[in-house]
């Protein structure tokens, strides 16, 4: 018994040294792993193959409205961007669009090649799906971006000065603003400008990117005189189709989750395609006489640039007034103002996305409200004025960044070789001057032997369309 209060000190004192240890260790348990989501990833793996046919769709789109002689350069400037910027995103634009943040201006070279890249959730981003999925996810939307532009240059560029353009483009202009927006520590992500899926980092710089290209290179010859209808209009309706269905992925899918708020944007998306639709048509048939197909899926398009910033910030009403307003107002801009200015925004990529993107953006900061999305903010019809401001800033830096950037990569790129295609070329098309292929092949109609019709005649044949829709 004598030794009872020896043995207890002495367990009093062990408990006193290992107590720190004992709690240090607990502290320094590794949190439980985050454990995926197989319905939010299968609804993001899913949005992000949609939103990938987009790009075939979008050639499509631009394709049915170019001469005949230029069909297949024009699809190809949107295809080859399926191979060449997702090695980009994959090598390098994603490390810089999402990477640990610097100066809150762009992602560091962490993740470089993917390098530490898992498939385990990043809960930066999300918190269910694996980073793959958000990797691949983000990288269409990279595609379609620069592919975008090429409506405002085609026919014209030469495809070896094109595939320079948007490589130094996508990662001098794509990764920084999508960093800016919406990396961890971008400055208008901190800021608070609000952009769901894409308003400035995809469509205001590609059509005001678009916009300065076309003005620095100059018109296709025999703009203004010569018939530049679209040739194939059911190829257009097809790409426009495949776009709006697309486009679900696109908006939806940016909710990263099969959920509410992927509800909301799904179907916000749709009421403002449909209500630009019809503004567009009716703009068009009172102002023109006649409403056309090439206007239906023009209209279409603008309102799914318009709503693209705010699906998942707006009310179902909120999105149909603003696609109303959003198509006629793209009509304008195309139809009233691309005249009376005269410049050459060959299938009006800056006349839509630049145009309907602003506007989209700016529109967000009115009618966003928390009551459909408690992480986003109040617009000013629900009391907050300061998010109007908050959205102008992000429309300024957005079109003078994209502006500047390129510009300067114009210049630099026009210094070592040739952009524009010389008059010869031109007139023969881009098809044959830059591919060697054409995208019809005519035969005689008796003997069905081919005919060599020079590239030069073909459009001869073309009718003029409504002169407010030429391409």
């Amino acid at each position: 018994m004598k030794k009872l209060p020896a043995i207890l000190s002495i367990l009093l004192v062990l408990t006193l040294l290992l107590t720190p240890i004992v709690l240090a260790a607990e502290g320094d348990a590794p949190a439980e792993p985050l454990k995926v989501d197989t319905g939010d990833t299968a609804f993001v793996l899913v949005s992000a193959a949609i939103v990938m046919l987009m790009t075939p769709g979008l050639a499509l789109f631009y394709g049915g409205m170019v001469r005949t002689k230029n069909v297949l350069s024009t699809i190809m400037q949107s295809f080859i961007c399926l191979g060449v910027i997702s090695l980009q995103w994959l090598l390098l634009g994603y490390s810089l669009a999402f990477g640990p943040d610097i100066n809150h201006l762009i992602g560091g070279l962490d993740w470089v090649g993917l390098n530490g890249i898992s498939s385990a959730p990043n809960p930066d981003y999300s918190a269910t799906i694996p980073q793959y999925a958000f990797v691949i996810f983000q990288g269409v939307f990279a595609i379609i971006t620069p592919a975008i532009i090429s409506g405002s240059i085609a026919g014209r560029v030469k495809f070896s000065a094109y595939i320079v353009f948007v490589l130094l483009w996508a990662t001098l202009v794509y990764d920084p603003v999508a960093h800016w927006v919406w990396g961890v520590g971008g400055w208008l992500r901190e800021y608070g400008v609000l952009d769901f899926a894409g308003g400035t980092v995809v469509h205001i710089i590609s059509g005001v990117s678009g916009l300065v290209f076309a003005l620095m290179i100059g018109k296709r010859k025999g703009y203004g005189s010569d018939v530049m209808a679209p040739h194939h209009l059911p190829m257009t309706l097809l790409g426009a189709a495949l776009l709006w269905f697309g486009w679900f992925g696109f908006n939806a899918g940016s909710s990263l989750g099969a959920g509410e708020l992927a509800a909301l944007a799904f179907i916000t998306t749709h009421a403002a395609a449909a209500a630009a639709t019809v503004s567009w048509v009716f703009v068009e048939w009172l102002y023109n006489g006649k409403p056309t197909l090439l206007g239906a899926v023009s209209g279409c398009i603008a309102g799914l640039v318009v709503i693209t910033p705010a699906a998942g910030f707006v009310t179902v009403l909120s999105a149909i007034i603003m696609g109303l307003i959003g198509g006629a107002l793209c009509f304008f801009a195309v139809a009233v103002v691309k005249r009376k200015l005269g410049y050459d925004d060959s299938l009006d990529a800056f006349g839509v996305h630049g145009v309907g993107g602003t506007f989209g953006a700016i529109a967000t900061g009115f009618f966003a409200t928390t009551s459909v999305n408690s992480a986003g903010a109040d617009g000013l019809f629900y009391g907050n004025a300061a998010q109007v401001m908050k959205q102008l800033a992000g429309v300024g830096t957005s079109w003078v960044f994209a502006a500047v950037m390129t510009f300067i990569i114009i210049k630099v790129i026009g210094a070592f070789m040739q952009i524009k295609a010389d008059d010869e070329q031109q007139v023969q098309g881009m098809d044959i001057t830059e591919h060697g292929e054409r995208g019809y092949a005519y035969q005689d109609l008796i003997t069905g032997s081919p005919l060599d019709i020079p590239a030069a005649n073909i459009a001869t044949s073309e009718v003029t369309v409504n002169k407010t829709t030429l391409a």
